[in-house]
């Protein structure tokens, strides 16, 4: 799998049942999981971050609450994209490229290195291996 995670916000989130959103985010995602126990399962994300999911007994879907991660480029966004909607048969929440609500009720944004919340990794390792940095202006 080409998709390569480089960071999220808001990293803790509730499933019903851990082992089939386990499978689900490593299959997705391409996530490594560097811990898990009874209920709870931990992946890394990028250098600096790690995704954590804890089984609760009632998951409530999220509206506005959700988290994001950042990939690569629009090519690994647009793979993502494809899995979600032709593989798990996911509904994507437009008006951005890739917003989705997982098998399990976590609302997900996609985004990729180039998007404008690149300013928010600075000085962060993942952006300067990919060779990116902020023009004077603004640009990327």
């Amino acid at each position: 799998m080409s998709v390569e995670t480089y960071g999220c916000n808001h990293i803790a989130i509730e499933v019903d049942d851990i082992e089939k959103p386990v499978a689900f985010y490593q299959d997705v995602f391409n996530l490594e999981q560097f811990r898990g126990g009874e209920g709870d399962a931990f992946f890394k994300l990028g250098e600096h971050q790690f995704l954590a999911m804890f089984e609760v007994e009632r998951v409530e879907p999220a509206n506005i609450r959700h988290f994001g991660l950042m990939v690569h480029d629009k090519a690994q966004v647009e793979e993502i994209r494809q899995k979600i909607v032709h593989k798990y048969h996911l509904k994507l929440n437009p008006p951005f490229a890739c917003d989705f609500h997982d098998l399990f009720g976590n609302r997900i944004q996609v985004v990729d290195l180039h998007d404008e919340s690149l300013v928010w990794l600075l000085p962060y390792q993942e952006v300067q291996k990919a060779g990116l940095t902020l023009a004077i202006n603004g640009g990327v």
